[in-house]
């Protein structure tokens, strides 16, 4: 099992005054990676819901596809 940090923590750590350059935009870059993959797994299991289980949140089939369609990337 891979223990994750979450974005709260690595931005915590990014404030830290004693980390030199590169370490801060490593930390950077791993809340980046870190919210990506949440986005992206938030898609996958929101194209897995049937259309009762959308209406429960809220969402109808098209808009819950037009989500799922977006690029990882993309808030």
């Amino acid at each position: 099992m891979t223990r994750t940090m979450h974005t709260p923590a690595l931005l915590l750590l990014n404030d830290s005054p004693r980390l030199p350059l590169l370490a801060a935009l490593a930390v950077r870059f791993a809340a980046a990676v870190t919210q990506w993959e949440r986005r992206r797994r938030s898609r996958v299991n929101l194209s897995y819901l049937d259309d009762r289980l959308l209406q429960d949140v809220g969402l109808t089939r098209r808009e819950a596809d037009r989500e799922v369609k977006r690029h990882f990337w993309l808030s």
